[in-house]
């Protein structure tokens, strides 16, 4: 009978919604999940820090702005911009941090007249879950709605939708600009963007006034303050923006686990009252995790030619968030392969590192240029992933350059710290003294070249 009796209390708890407390994680399994926790927080954590910093309007440097306003880069970022990894030297950038908790962003788009323009709209997550431009809404402009997870309401007739799976998110749209000579005809275009809170869309509207927090970090690269946070910072900064950026309906599963060392959406975190075992194991799983996030790099495949072959998983990446938090880290804003892909370069065709140290030629034949369809560059980075100053300012080299083709029409790149000679130096690539990497751009790629039956050649060590 007084099994019964228990049974029978145990089944009326469970029935009633109370569960039965399980045991506290132990240190080896808070540690397993932290690794998991890590990964998966990474990217909301650098996409927070990199607001921060973006949206200190009144501090200096480019691409500020207040929230729900646009920035826009007035040149190619040069060896001084920090704000962004492997940035491009391709298009002008034009940025908006939003916020549409409250009532919808109304975004204004410029008439391209054909020039290629790609807005893709980002969510906390880094996930692209909308881009706009020339690709899937076509070069005429428009006004979009973009509203919030929780938004009902009514927008005026005609108004296109786009609604956001966080509270808070990124724009950060690209206008293709050929070389410096083109930068008034693009500054006319960027001047077509605009963004009004629905409340305010059409009626006049006084410019947000620049202000500066102090206690944001405006020195530090928003990759490495990610990177110096201790465990208990960055877990606690993770657990505050979920606040508002809730997760998507595929996380239940890690979700579920985040729950057994007290990470739950909405609430806020404090490592030093968890259980001890609890701060032992997120404390150890932080670094690790972080370094796992690196090595990815090691263990993504190689082409036939010693790329690295990112994939097709950029932009949009489901459940894999190991490759999310590693494109976060290693190209923050990554458009999704259908609007360009990104083949990099870390290795010579004899399987050895880049370096300054030695005189490189990419070769195209006439046939296997690279197939895009709006444009493509190839992109100098060093060894913190930002530009390196070099004597000729050119941190990139593509199609719309003045090169030099072969008899054949065929295509020889110079990679090197030093001058080639008059008779390369169209083709030159200036390299660091040390270590480095190069991606190749593809916008708008071919799609064979987004299946794997075209990639880029050896890159060869010259004597």
């Amino acid at each position: 009978m007084k099994y019964l009796l228990a049974l029978l209390a145990m089944l009326a708890s469970m029935l009633s919604g109370t569960a039965v407390q399980a045991a506290p994680a132990s240190e080896e399994e808070a540690y397993e999940i932290g690794l998991d926790a890590y990964t998966y927080g990474y990217p909301m954590v650098l996409m927070d820090t990199t607001r921060r910093v973006s949206t200190n309007a009144g501090a200096p440097g480019r691409l500020r702005a207040p929230m729900n306003d646009f920035s826009h880069m007035r040149t190619y970022p040069d060896a001084t911009f920090k704000d962004v990894v492997r940035p491009n030297a391709d298009t002008l950038y034009s940025s908006l941090w939003y916020d549409v908790g409250k009532e919808p962003l109304v975004l204004m788009l410029p008439k391209t007249a054909g020039r290629y323009h790609v807005v893709p709209i980002m969510d906390m997550w880094t996930e692209v879950f909308a881009t706009l431009g020339t690709r899937t809404t076509g070069n005429d402009g428009g006004t979009v709605a973009l509203v919030g997870p929780q938004w009902q309401g009514t927008l005026p007739q005609g108004m296109r939708v786009v609604r956001s799976p966080t509270d808070m998110g990124w724009i950060i749209g690209r206008i293709q600009t050929n070389g410096p000579a083109d930068y008034d005809h693009v500054h006319g275009l960027q001047a077509g963007y605009d963004a009004a809170p629905l409340s305010q869309w059409g009626k006049p509207r006084a410019a947000a006034m620049p202000t500066v927090d102090s206690s944001v970090d405006m020195k530090t690269p928003p990759v490495v303050q990610v990177a110096q946070m201790t465990p208990g910072a960055f877990f606690a900064r993770f657990a505050e923006v979920m606040k508002r950026n809730p997760p998507h309906a595929t996380d239940y599963a890690i979700l579920l686990r985040m729950e057994r060392v007290g990470l739950v959406p909405g609430q806020d975190f404090d490592l030093t009252k968890a259980d001890p075992a609890v701060q032992r194991g997120l404390t150890r799983a932080a670094a690790d995790a972080y370094q796992r996030m690196l090595d990815r790099r090691k263990r993504l495949a190689l082409t036939r030619n010693n790329w690295v072959a990112l994939g097709n998983a950029l932009g949009v990446y489901g459940n894999d968030y190991l490759q999310r938090a590693f494109v976060a880290y290693a190209g923050l804003g990554a458009l999704p392969p259908e609007e360009a892909i990104y083949p990099m370069a870390p290795l010579d065709s004899e399987g050895k590192p880049l370096t300054g140290a030695a005189r490189y030629v990419l070769h195209f034949d006439k046939e296997e240029l690279p197939p895009a369809d709006a444009f493509w560059s190839l992109t100098m980075y060093g060894e913190d992933q930002f530009f390196v100053e070099n004597p000729i300012g050119r941190y990139a080299i593509g199609d719309r350059d003045k090169l030099a083709f072969n008899a054949d029409g065929s295509l020889d790149l110079y990679i090197q710290k030093d001058d080639p000679g008059a008779d390369k130096q169209a083709n030159w690539l200036p390299a660091p003294a040390g270590s480095f990497s190069m991606n190749l751009r593809l916008y708008l790629p071919e799609r064979a070249a987004r299946d794997g039956r075209w990639t880029p050649p050896a890159i060869k060590r010259l004597p």
